[in-house]
Order: C-alpha cells, then structure tokens, then sequence
C-alpha cells in the first residue's frame, strides 16, 4: 500500500476546526514543521493541542499561536513562548500543564488502549487538583488518563511508502508514541524509500499505525543559542 502524499498541504487538508492534534517534538528536535506551516497556509481554527512544547515564536507552533489557530493546549514545557504567556494571562487560550513523564506516558496509554493509569507524579502539588488519587503500599499516586487525538502529526528521519519509520537520535522523542494515539497519524520524513529498504530491526514505528506520509524540507536549528566571548 502506498501511503505517501504529494504535499504536506494535501496530507492535512482534511483536518477541519475544533481538531485535537498532537505534535512530535521536543524543543525543535523532531517536530513536523512541514506539516506545521501547512496548517498555518490553511488557517484551521480553535484547535486543541498537544505537545511536549510549543515551538519558538516565529517557527514550528509559535506560528500556529501567531496565527490564532489554538483555543487549548496541554503540554510540559511553554517557557519559549512570550504570546503563549500573553494569551494565558488574558483568558484567550487554556493551558493544561503536566509533567513530563506523566505526558509521555499518557500519550502511550492512549496509544495502547489504556484508560487510564496511576503514578506518584504531582502529589501534593496543584497537578493533584480535582484528580482522584490513592494509596498503594503506604504511598499516594494519582490517577492520570490516557490521550488521544483525531490527528498526530510526526516526524521521522527515515520512512518507506508503507509508512514505516525510523527516528534519529533525540527526534525519538514524542514521535513513536503520538504514532499511535491518533486517530489518523500523519509523517514527515527526510528521506523516503521504497518498501524492503529500511533494516527492519531498526524500524521503530511500523506501518501499520501510519495513515500517510510526505517527504519534507527540514531546517536545523535550536531554541536558543548561548555562545561565550573570547
């Protein structure tokens, strides 16, 4: 089966207002910015979001937060974000902060059918609020639930038409476990091969949990850089 889209802009384009998307990524390693900035060329509003993070302005979901396209997000780590603060702070967009760990394994629960789960993580905090919680062994845990999304859109180092894929490094961040919380997982990749090409021991997500897959352009760069004088 050939999975592979002509565009980036054909592969999304049925993802229509209201979605709830998730994003590969973890800072700018490894996010789906073709996919992104199609999003952004067609203006899909009052999306709900989740991620690890949220871009820098101006790349990755920074533009989608520039463009007014998020009502929600829910994620680990917004400190890159100067409007996404401005905008919490106004009332104009929900944010759903959750530990790191937490946010991982909730996105592989919902990737494996599990409703829900329980973890020491956030005991005693604000994370605990409105949560149920119990105690096993003398000790508390609360409980957390699985995620899902109509839409995951990730990225891969390496993909074959039938929409197995293999990461690269720190990109096998989010990416292998949103592949299988979405409803419709959607990949770009660097290159892109014919089927019978990729080492099978080294493929990480298989086909199977893949709907489409575009070949991408992909820029390097990082957060921030801090360089030292001389």
């Amino acid at each position: 089966m050939n999975k592979v889209w002509p565009t980036a802009d054909a592969a999304i384009e049925d993802i229509p207002d209201g979605a709830t998307i998730m994003f590969g990524g973890f800072g700018l390693c490894g996010i789906p910015e073709n996919l992104i900035d199609a999003l952004v060329r067609k203006c899909v509003r009052h999306l709900h979001t989740i991620s690890n993070n949220m871009g820098v302005d101006g790349f990755g979901m920074g533009r989608m937060l520039e463009a007014d396209m998020i009502d929600s997000h829910t994620g680990s780590y917004v400190g890159e974000n100067k409007l996404l603060e401005e905008r919490v702070l106004a009332g104009k967009l929900d944010l759903k902060l959750i530990p790191q760990g937490t946010l991982a394994e909730r996105i592989r629960a919902g990737g494996a059918g599990i409703p829900a789960f329980y973890t020491p993580a956030g005991v005693g905090t604000v994370v605990e609020e409105g949560k149920e919680s119990r105690k096993f062994d003398g000790k508390m845990y609360l409980l957390e639930r699985g995620l899902q999304a109509d839409f995951a859109l990730i990225k891969a180092w390496k993909g074959d038409r039938m929409g197995n894929l293999i990461y690269r490094k720190t990109a096998r961040n989010f990416n292998p476990m949103m592949a299988t919380a979405g409803r419709i997982t959607i990949a770009e990749v660097e290159g892109l091969v014919e089927p019978g090409e990729l080492e099978p021991d080294q493929v990480m997500t298989p086909g199977i949990y893949v709907q489409r897959i575009v070949l991408g352009k992909h820029e390097k760069r990082i957060e921030r850089r801090t360089v030292q004088s001389a």
